[in-house]
């Protein structure tokens, strides 16, 4: 995968937001704010994409987007728990239409037998068709591990949410 991928992508997204007149948000944790990186380089994004959170420690995902204490006590930041709560906290915080959250283990430390390095949740919220979680498992190093991530955000907001929509626009 190459940063062109990941531009086709992002373009792909603006093409059909915009008709739609609908926005997307982010909440990135081992992302590091990749995602909105990869959308703000394509020209014009600021018409569908206001604002994205980087929200890498547990008090971030907590103060800024809504995530229960509670709920990263009892899951962890890397659960599907915890990713469904920051979509949802992104897309009210943001006021968007759509958004994708990411929280994952992209190593080389951090893994366990439970959570192994390259194990990533993803979370993505629409005010219109609810919200839906997904977890992955890449391998590579870390800055692999981040590259698949955003790609398979990007990939999934497509097909999951916005493919179809464009045959009623």
């Amino acid at each position: 995968m190459t940063d062109k991928t990941l531009r086709q992508l992002s373009h792909q997204l603006g093409e059909a937001l915009g008709p739609l007149g609908a926005t997307v948000t982010t909440a990135e944790s081992c992302t590091g704010g990749w995602i909105a990186k990869v959308i703000t380089d394509v020209s014009g994004s600021s018409a569908w994409f206001e604002r994205g959170f980087v929200t890498y420690s547990n008090d971030a995902k907590h103060q800024m987007i809504g995530v229960d204490s509670g709920t990263l006590e009892t899951h962890g930041a890397v659960s599907e728990a915890v990713v469904r709560e920051m979509a949802q906290g992104a897309l009210y915080a943001a006021g968007a239409d759509y958004a994708i959250s990411v929280s994952g283990i992209a190593g080389p430390n951090g893994g366990s037998d439970e959570k192994p390095v390259g194990t990533v949740w993803f979370g993505f919220a629409s005010k219109q068709d609810g919200t839906i979680a997904r977890q992955q498992l890449f391998d590579g190093d870390r800055d692999a591990i981040r590259r698949k991530s955003t790609e398979y955000a990007l990939q999934t907001l497509w097909e999951e949410f916005l493919k179809n929509k464009l045959d009623t626009v």
